[in-house]
């Protein structure tokens, strides 16, 4: 089967359809400008039987056994083991993302596909007492209905799936976006893989299309109750706006601009630890990740070790062409990403920075660059690059590291490396960020533990229980059991 030929479709109410708009999405490999795909635009027609289409089948998936909707994502689990490397090959073509990159992201969903499996069957409710005598509080945990879930082009298989599998395990019923970078990886691919596993028709759809094609019909439809959504932190601000407007939940995963912090008491294997967390902190996928760290803040008593030999790792990282198992660095997903990083680093020299690596740009791959001394004033310390260029900072002492670290509208993710877990721990809890790991790198996820930022990096909290309450709502029953006295 060609993934790029076969599932490049709209899909809606178990059908793999032709859109109707007028003209077509693209889908390039971004190394060597390949065409894979081209799917005509669904239009807001489209988008209204997907959403219709979910209406309609979400009640009876709802009232199925949980163990009849755990079989199925038994299924999609061992059909994503028994198709890894057709996967794996997919994303490395459509996203230009490295093979290592692309294993990772397959192993990874297989993980969150497991705890979908045991999501099917989590408690359905609880019974609670009351100040009334004889009365009794039963809160039901219920689905929401259907979800809208709009992904992202950087890590479409894995970042899509955490949101349909467990909305699906939960009850509810999904209709995907696609990002027009991974319209088969990211939307495709997902449906095709649950159509193979027996989920009935209608409760999967995949619209692939633009802005420019269905406004904001997505959002405004009546059907979806909850909107979950992975992008950059402008376009989630309007997703926000408009679903607010329509009374509509939204989960909100959005840009950042991490840091990863180098206290003063690391010893040499210490440092060499540091070193490898920053270059994986910044440099997978090139960098665009949303949690990656754009910042690498070093105390100065240890910044000359620090500084030699992360330039050492970097010029030492291997740019090309993705195919390549030796290759670290892809292409970036576009050229208009290419030219915008270009002009990045451009503006940072014109600043009065110094480049201690200085990457070239030919086509879509931008090899690594690390710049140092850029102005504190400058906007590139507060914004998120999304690419392979990386800032080192310098900083005397905890407090003024927390100031330079916490000085950013985003708070995602970060890191801080120490010899003193505790230190570490007490650091990590004064930076503003949703996340925050001590002697890791910056870029990490767990299907258990919850995902989400502060500030401009978002809204809610997906993994583990929060999902439950991101896909779920609650009722409250009351039963009086005898008479009870009432005050009129």
């Amino acid at each position: 089967m060609s993934y790029f030929t076969d599932l490049a479709h709209q899909y809606i109410d178990g059908e793999w359809r032709t859109g109707s708009g007028s003209w077509d999405i693209i889908d390039f490999n971004p190394y060597n400008g390949e065409k894979l795909a081209a799917i005509t635009v669904a239009t807001a027609r489209e988008v209204d039987a997907a959403y219709r289409a979910a209406e309609r089948a979400q009640p009876g998936w709802a009232r199925t056994n949980p163990y009849q909707r755990r079989a199925v994502f038994e299924r999609v689990l061992r059909l994503v083991e028994e198709r890894a490397e057709d996967i794996v090959a997919a994303i490395v073509d459509e996203l230009g993302g490295t093979r290592r990159k692309a294993r990772y992201e397959v192993d990874a969903a297989r993980e969150f596909l497991r705890e979908a499996v045991q999501l099917s069957l989590r408690e359905q409710g609880r019974i609670l007492p009351s100040l009334v005598d004889g009365r009794e509080n039963r809160v039901y945990r219920l689905p929401v209905g259907v979800v809208g879930v709009i992904g992202p082009f950087n890590f479409p298989f894995l970042v899509t799936l955490r949101s349909v599998a467990p909305a699906l395990a939960l009850g509810n019923a999904v209709v995907i976006k696609p990002n027009q970078n991974a319209p088969v990886t990211g939307g495709g691919l997902i449906a095709r893989l649950f159509e193979d596993a027996g989920l009935p028709a209608g409760l999967l759809n995949v619209v692939v299309t633009d802005i420019a094609e269905i406004g904001d019909a997505l959002l405004t439809h009546p059907v979806p109750k909850v909107i979950s959504f992975a992008g950059s932190d402008r376009v989630g601000r309007h997703v926000s706006a408009v679903a607010a407007g329509h009374f509509k939940r939204t989960v909100l995963e959005l840009s950042g601009n991490s840091a990863l912090v180098v206290l003063d008491d690391l010893d040499e294997a210490g440092l060499d630890h540091a070193v490898d967390a920053a270059v994986a902190s910044r440099f997978t996928y090139q960098g665009q990740v949303c949690t990656a760290a754009n910042r690498i803040l070093v105390d100065r008593s240890v910044a000359g070790a620090f500084t030699e030999k992360f330039v050492a790792r970097v010029r030492a990282l291997r740019t090309g062409d993705p195919r390549d198992p030796a290759t670290q660095i892809g292409p970036v997903i576009n050229p208009s990403r290419a030219e915008a990083l270009t002009a990045l680093v451009d503006q940072a020299l014109e600043e009065g920075a110094t480049a201690l690596v200085r990457g070239r740009t030919r086509g879509n791959l931008v090899e690594p660059t690390v710049l140092t001394g850029v102005p504190e004033e400058s906007a590139l310390h507060r914004q998120e690059i999304f690419g392979p260029v990386v800032l080192l900072v310098p900083f005397e002492g905890d407090e003024e590291a927390v100031r330079i670290a916490n000085d950013t509208p985003y708070g995602l993710s970060g890191a801080v490396h120490t010899s003193d877990i505790e230190r570490g721990v007490a650091f990590a809890r004064r930076i503003e960020t949703g996340m925050m790991h001590v002697n890791g790198t910056t870029v990490q996820d767990d299907p258990l533990v919850a995902f989400g930022g502060e500030k401009s990096s978002g809204l809610g909290r997906l993994d583990g229980e929060a999902t439950v309450e991101a896909f779920t709502t609650t009722k409250w029953i009351s039963v009086q059991h005898g008479r009870a006295e009432f005050p009129v």
